[in-house]
Formats: structure tokens, sequence, C-alpha cells
């Protein structure tokens, strides 16, 4: 999570208020904290189902339904997290994929290709070992599952090693698990999707086409593009194909230009400054409150709304809609005496080593390849031994592993298997990457 201003820092005298959440807002500064809070809520969840397992299901299958003229949506809860919140989810995911082919660490070919030669085997592998345990099985459809990184839980894991962690490790784990959900999003849209109704898809088509000319236009007000993203994901889950690929269709559509250059912001801003004048009034003067609104335009026009809007979401689906995620998807009900076949069951045995084995496996073997052949260089201050501990981290699958084995399998008991796979897999492999990575990176003096 990127650093924000304390009102310390912008000498704005603190309110009573302030004092009371200061201890929350330091919290969410963490770059820890999203995948602490999802680590509660996921013990919550597994605590909820086998406390009171009637209640847990009765709640998230419970149904809502919606209709906007003949149009009517009727789902459970859990479909409603699962295909709209998480919509918002997949929002992000698309601008973080745009920013960074566009002005990232997937810009240049250079660049990109240690982590997507990476995730490419982190998903390769994973799946080979998946399918060679279950593909004659009831479970064959799951192999996407352990294909995919969290990336709330893996740098959340990364940053706990402080100073320890060079920064060029960090841009490795993140470039990694962004062309890693690309993957992920390709394996949902080709392999994932139900039978296509082309009606709706053309019309969804239509729509996107129409947000793109806004683009082309130059419309910068988001409330444009909510309306539009409603419309485009509202087709595309008539359409068959999940609802979860217009949010990362539609972010694609997002303006990334500005109206305003920073050179020529910061002569503006300074000539405004200059007008305003000292006043002990409480209500600001007409001259200083043109000027203060002059600046808070500007300040708009030089921030690309992709990346305004970006910022505005990554919180919400951070603190709230990831963690709502995990309460309603994680809670496993464990009963003893199916343990042990559960935990030994080919999905789960295949998840549990896809993740924990396959990830490391695939992400340093094809990554070492990479560098090796000339494709590709390891970020500065990084080694070979960084990058096979930092793809061990990368095991943790949990909220895209999550969200995938809801679409591959279809009875509740092998859905229940897999998710204790994804537990116990992320798990293993957060706890051994981590103290692998402690042993092998020295304190800087």
């Amino acid at each position: 999570m990127r650093a924000e201003p304390s009102l310390m820092q912008l000498q704005i005298p603190l309110r009573p208020i302030d004092r009371l959440i200061r201890p929350f807002q330091e919290f969410m500064r963490l770059q820890a904290a999203s995948g602490i809070l999802l680590l509660l809520t996921t013990i919550i969840a597994i605590l909820w189902a086998n406390l009171a397992p009637h209640n847990y299901r009765e709640v998230f299958e419970s149904h809502v339904a919606f209709s906007f003229g003949r149009v009517e949506i009727s789902k459970t809860l859990l479909h409603w997290i699962n295909d709209g919140l998480m919509s918002i989810f997949f929002f992000i995911v698309g601008l973080e994929i745009k920013r960074e082919i566009m002005d990232g660490q997937l810009a240049s070919l250079r660049q990109a290709a240690l982590p997507i030669a990476g995730a490419i085997g982190g998903m390769l592998v994973p799946a080979a070992i998946y399918a060679s345990l279950n593909a004659d099985g009831p479970g064959a459809n799951g192999w996407g599952i352990p294909m995919a990184t969290d990336i709330a839980f893996a740098v959340g894991i990364l940053s706990l090693l402080g100073s320890r962690i060079p920064s060029g490790l960090k841009v490795f784990l993140t470039a990694l698990a962004i062309a890693d959900d690309i993957g992920a999003v390709l394996v949902i849209a080709v392999f994932y999707t139900e039978t296509v109704s082309l009606a709706y898809l053309g019309a969804g088509g239509l729509i996107l086409l129409l947000s793109i000319a806004a683009n082309v236009l130059k419309i910068r007000q988001p409330i444009v593009y909510f309306f539009l993203g409603i419309v485009v994901w509202m087709l595309f889950l008539k359409s068959g194909v999940h609802a979860t690929i217009s949010a990362i269709l539609m972010a694609f559509t997002i303006p990334v230009r500005t109206r305003l250059n920073v050179g020529l912001f910061k002569e503006n801003a300074t000539s405004l400054l200059a007008l305003l004048n000292p006043q002990s009034r409480p209500f600001l003067e007409e001259q200083n409150h043109h000027v203060i609104q002059t600046i808070e335009a500007s300040c708009e026009a030089v921030t690309p709304p992709a990346q305004r809007m970006e910022h505005g979401l990554h919180a919400i689906v951070a603190f709230l809609i990831m963690p709502i995620f995990a309460l309603a998807n994680a809670g496993v009900e464990i009963r003893f005496a199916d343990l042990q076949s559960m935990l030994f069951d080919r999905i789960s045995i295949g998840v549990i080593l896809g993740l924990f084995l396959g990830k490391p496996l695939g992400i340093f073997l094809f990554g070492w390849i990479c560098v090796k052949v000339g494709l590709g260089k390891l970020p500065a201050g990084v080694s070979f031994g960084g990058v096979f501990g930092t793809s061990m981290i990368a095991g943790i699958g949990f909220t895209m592993s999550l969200f995938i084995a809801g679409l591959a399998l279809a009875g509740p008991s092998q859905l229940e298997i897999a998710k204790s796979g994804i537990l116990i897999g992320s798990l293993i492999s957060g706890i051994v990457g981590f103290a692998f990575l402690r042993f092998h990176l020295r304190e800087p003096a």
C-alpha cells in the first residue's frame, strides 16, 4: 500500500477524533495490513463455519434479487459477493495491469522478461502437478486452482522481513503477481466460462466501444465510466462469460492521459498560491475561495483518471471487499471424522503440492532459464536464492485460488476439499518462504 502523508506532516491541527482513529490509520499504512486483515477474516470464517455451520451456510446462500426493466438478476449472497464485489477487485487488477504495461515493470521486454517467465512457470508447473493427480477424477477441472498468487498475502509476508528485503525483490514479486493475474484472468475467460449468449456478449462489446469512445473524446468524469461499467457488468453476467472479465476490460478503457502536465501545474499552483490573502474569519473570502477551487481543479487535471480511480478504490478493495470475500469463501467445515479423507484426497493433495512445490519450482526454473539465456536479468541486489525464497511465498494462492475453485468445481464436497488444500498449501508456502528468506538474507548493517 502506498504511504499517505500524515496530518502532522501536513501541519493540520489534530481533532479529538483524530487521536481515536490514529491507530487504525497507522495500521492501514502498513504494507502487511491487508494481509493481516485477510488472515483474521479467514480465521473468523473457519470458526463461524465450524461453530455454527447451518447459520454460516444460511447467510451466504440466501437469495437477493434485483430487476432493471425486463432484466432480473436473482443470485445468492455468495454469488453477489463473488460476481459483484469481486468485479471491483478485478477492476483494480485491470488498472494495475494497465499501469505496469504502460509505465511500470512490464513496460519493456528486458524489465518484464524475468517476472513474465516466472509467472508462466508458476502457472504451468502447478497445473501439471494437479492434473497428473486428478486427470481421471471428479476434480479434473480444478487444474487452475494452484496457479494463482495472492498479492496481498505475499507482499504482506515479504514486508514482515523489513530491511532484510532488497527493493528489487519487492518489485520482482509485485511484477510477478501482476503477470500472474493476467494469466489467471485469461484462464477464467477461456476455460471457466459457461455457455455464451452472443446477443448479450455483443451488447456488452458495444458498451465497451462506447467507453473507448468516451476515452478518445477525453471524458474524464469517473461517474460516466461507472454507469457504463455497471451496464457492461450486467450484460456479461447474462451472457455467460464471467462478469469479472467485464471489469478487467472496462479498466483498460479508463483514460491515462492528463489535461495538465506536472511542470505547468507547478507554475500555475505557485502563481495561484501567491494570490491567497491571509484571513481570520472562518468562511473563505471570495478571492481565496476562487483560488482554492482553481487549485482543486488543477489537481484533478494533472492526475490521470485511471490513477485516481486506482488510488480511490485501493483501500475499499483491500480493507472491505477482500475480507468480505474471505469471510464468504474461506469457511471450511472441519469434520474430524472426515479430516483424513479430505487431506489425502487427490484434489487437496494436488492443490497443496501445486502451491507449495509447483509454484517455487516453476517460477525459479523458468526465471533461471530466462536469465541464463540472456532474455532477462536479476534485479539489482537480488540473488537467485532471494528469487527462490520469494517464489515459495508466491505459493500463497488464497484469494484467486478460492475464486477459481468456486468456478471449477461443481459439488460442495469437492469445493470443501479444495478449500482445505488452498488453506494448507498457502499456510505452508508462507511459513517456509518466510523462514527461508529470514535466514538467507542478512540484516543490513
